[in-house]
């Protein structure tokens, strides 16, 4: 049996009615939840130390785990039920799934084998911040959004069922990880997974080794990488994810450890090519200036001398500090420099929008043609008439009608992309009405739009 130490207020003082900064346990289990509590409590400290309990932090619990773990849940079970599909009555081995679906089960298999150890040394905060940024990162935030497209698909194929699968063993997986902190939510899941009686008379997972892949999880770091520098690139560049762009830069060194994925960066970044290139110098340049902090007290005088020396640099040698060292000449003396004496950053040419961690650069052409303009605005007007199917309270499977009025270019948008929004929005037919008086935002363009059930 574990219990935690003192329980303090949020400014770490101890808590008395007179004082006013007391709780009602029972107020807060009626409101998030006993499982809520249960989770916060080693979320927010080990529990052999005082716990400094803040209501925000337990907020913060019931959206990254209780709320995304339901979340995920109720996705697969309304796309399974519409779908009349049951992944108990069914097999897919290893070698047929996506590359994605391997990666989800070698960090699982991770996750169970980190967990077990950790449950084992009595160290449940690692417990549930393991199982927090698991569901959070790698199955909400990534697997489930990446692979949307093949739970939409019309056809009943292999690839689909493997999703489905997948899926399923994981949300399996977790609600016996989490049931001996969490019983409620765990007994929950696993009830509506199985049917059967009680997930607390089950077996403890046991970790697959075999299934752990780390050049998979290489692969896809890199690619989860490039689209969170491609995604602040855009904010950078102002323009929306909805906004297709033509080509991304990416440096060849890349191209054997994403080329099996690209189409996993095409569509989170929404952008329509991607190009590997040998040197990036085409579309940015480096600008390179001494690192004050390090080298001022050891070059004193002959800092401007060195800093002259670096705007000098070809991009080789540039490059060479990056990736090691460079011996330099200074005033007679040789100096080794590496990059910790410098600060090199990155200014790309007129057109295009960059961003890099230190060891990936990404590039994006911000060119907007026509073409791309006219998608953009497509995109969007599929975005308002999800959000309206939403709050019409449809279900997935639902057909509508839609109508719009707007100017020449919402009209060209719908022409020119007239199937794309209807395959997207499951609209039979999609018509101008001049009469409608709810009017949206769409791209700066006031447009009116109404949906009918159809």
């Amino acid at each position: 049996m574990l219990v935690n130490d003192l329980l303090l207020d949020k400014y770490g003082k101890k808590m008395h009615k007179s004082k006013g900064n007391a709780i009602n346990p029972f107020n807060l289990i009626e409101q998030y939840g006993a499982d809520t509590i249960r989770w916060y409590l080693p979320y927010v400290s080990p529990v052999w130390t005082p716990i400094k309990f803040d209501e925000e932090g337990l907020k913060e619990v019931y959206s990254k785990f209780i709320s995304t773990l339901k979340n995920t849940y109720s996705f697969f079970e309304m796309y399974a039920n519409a779908d009349e599909i049951d992944p108990r009555d069914y097999n897919v081995d290893y070698e047929d799934r996506d590359i994605t679906d391997k990666w989800l089960l070698s960090k699982l298999n991770k996750l169970i084998r980190d967990v077990t150890n950790a449950y084992d040394e009595y160290d449940l905060t690692r417990v549930v911040r393991s199982i927090t940024n698991f569901i959070n990162e790698d199955l909400s935030n990534w697997y489930i959004r990446g692979n949307r497209r093949r739970f939409w698909e019309s056809e009943l194929t292999l690839d689909k069922k493997a999703v489905y699968l997948t899926t399923y063993e994981t949300l399996l997986t977790l609600s016996k990880l989490i049931a001996p902190l969490t019983p409620y939510i765990a007994e929950e899941i696993y009830r509506k997974l199985t049917g059967l009686e009680s997930v607390h008379l089950e077996n403890f997972p046991v970790y697959d080794k075999l299934l752990i892949n780390e050049e998979i999880e290489e692969k896809m770091d890199l690619v989860r990488d490039i689209c969170s520098l491609g995604r602040f690139a855009r904010e950078e560049a102002k323009i929306k994810v909805r906004q297709p762009i033509s080509e991304l830069i990416l440096a060849f060194d890349n191209k054997h450890l994403v080329d099996t994925l690209e189409d996993m960066i095409k569509e989170e970044l929404n952008v329509k090519n991607i190009l590997y290139i040998k040197d990036m110098t085409k579309y940015m340049d480096y600008i390179i200036k001494p690192n004050f902090k390090e080298v001022g007290k050891v070059l004193g005088p002959k800092i401007k001398t060195f800093q002259t020396k670096l705007t000098k640099l070809s991009t080789e040698e540039i490059e060479q500090i990056k990736n090691g060292s460079l011996v330099m000449n200074l005033d007679g003396q040789n100096l080794e420099v590496n990059s910790t004496m410098v600060d090199i950053s990155i200014k790309v040419k007129e057109g295009y929008c960059s961003s890099n961690n230190g060891k990936t650069f990404v590039i994006l052409n911000t060119e907007l043609t026509d073409e791309l303009i006219t998608e953009g605005i497509a995109r969007e007007l599929i975005r308002k008439i999800q959000s309206l199917r939403k709050e019409a309270d449809l279900v997935i499977t639902d057909h509508i009608k839609v109508y719009y009025n707007g100017p020449e270019e919402i009209t060209k948008a719908i022409e020119v992309h007239s199937q794309f929004i209807k395959g997207e929005t499951l609209a039979n037919s999609i018509a101008k009405d001049e009469s409608l008086t709810e009017s949206y935002d769409i791209n700066d363009i006031e447009t009116y739009i109404a949906i009918k059930k159809d």
